[in-house]
């Protein structure tokens, strides 16, 4: 079974067999641009889908390069050049800065306030099984808190976790300011609630540099998880914000189409392609989004994933204050059926 982990490991691989042809370019200012241009111009997946005319960027961002320009310079003009691609996926790396597409979440609402769900909600004193904290809500609704797929997560603390709430009439899996991580982590999670093997979404590959030279989509499946391990068939509900990205957005993009299972809180922020890195003549590293994932009805989710219907909410500031998190208010009234 190809999963999007072994996917991803193939697509690196690919990805370092190419690395010679950056050698076409000479190390200077001028180079290193087209360097960088033509890298992405061969492998980036979404100039189509978001409507990026890739020649005219460069063209108006080459203009400002010139040979003998400072290293900070060119730095700042190459990252303003990928920032055209509104990408999160997407990072210029040198020795003395990263950059970093940050609008895809910046210019949203936060809609998360972690010292309100550890004071209010979690009483300072919720149970912890490596990064995951959760707790018995009001109401009999369970709750845990995933907000890293960084951080890994065994099959046994995740057995403990839905053992402890097993008594709860529903859960809650909060993943608001999830940034990613490792796609194996969203795989775990979602294994626990379904019973068969399951069509989860579709990739497709650049197979050229054209940038419509794609593969046609392959499906991939998840399995649930096996004998003698906890899977959980009561009603569910995912608490998300713009924050909730990559492998997260991956989660929640599988866990919609789900039985017993809504998506609340607002849109997620996206990020369904599967990155590659790839080096320039003076070492810079470009990270770019190469592989598309669709989900199970061949829909792109690079936009971000919108609640499900009448479960959208933000947080209310002025409730804050007062020790309430209107999200998680509202993700409890979803599984109480109202």
């Amino acid at each position: 079974m190809k999963t999007l982990s072994k996917l991803f490991a193939l697509v690196c691989l690919a990805a370092l067999c190419g690395c010679h042809s950056i050698e076409e370019w000479d190390n200077d200012a001028t180079g290193n641009f087209d360097a960088l241009w033509t890298t992405v111009d061969r492998h980036y997946c979404f100039f189509g889908q978001k409507g990026i005319d890739w020649k005219a960027v460069g063209e108006k961002y080459r203009a400002r390069v010139y040979d003998g320009m400072p290293s900070l310079m060119l730095f700042d003009v190459c990252s303003d050049m990928l920032d055209e691609l509104q990408d999160g996926h997407v990072n210029l790396s040198a020795s003395f800065n990263t950059s970093y597409y940050t609008n895809w979440w910046s210019d949203y609402p936060q809609n998360f306030d972690e010292r309100l769900v550890e004071q209010y909600y979690l009483k300072f004193n919720g149970n912890s099984i490596g990064a995951v904290d959760y707790a018995i809500l009001n109401q009999n609704v369970g709750y845990m808190r995933y907000p890293s797929f960084s951080s890994g997560l065994g099959e046994g603390n995740l057995d403990n976790i839905l053992s402890e709430l097993s008594m709860c009439n529903g859960l809650i899996i909060d993943i608001r300011n999830n940034g990613g991580g490792s796609l194996t982590n969203a795989e775990r999670l979602v294994r626990r609630f379904i019973s068969e093997r399951t069509l989860v979404g579709y990739t497709i590959t650049k197979t050229g540099p054209g940038h419509n030279d794609f593969s046609e989509p392959e499906p991939y499946y998840y399995e649930p998880v096996g004998d003698g391990h906890l899977l959980w068939n009561k009603p569910v509900v995912v608490l998300t914000n713009r924050s909730t990205f990559s492998a997260a957005n991956n989660l929640v993009s599988i866990m919609q189409y789900l039985p017993n299972v809504k998506i609340a809180g607002a849109r997620t922020g996206g990020g369904s392609g599967i990155p590659i890195t790839m080096e320039i003549p003076n070492g810079w590293m470009v990270r770019m989004s190469a592989v598309s994932v669709l989900d199970a009805k061949r829909q792109s989710t690079e936009s971000g994933i919108e609640p499900s219907e009448g479960c959208a909410v933000d947080l209310d500031p002025v409730l804050a204050m007062t020790g309430i998190d209107s999200m998680i208010e509202r993700a409890v009234e979803i599984l109480n059926g109202k």
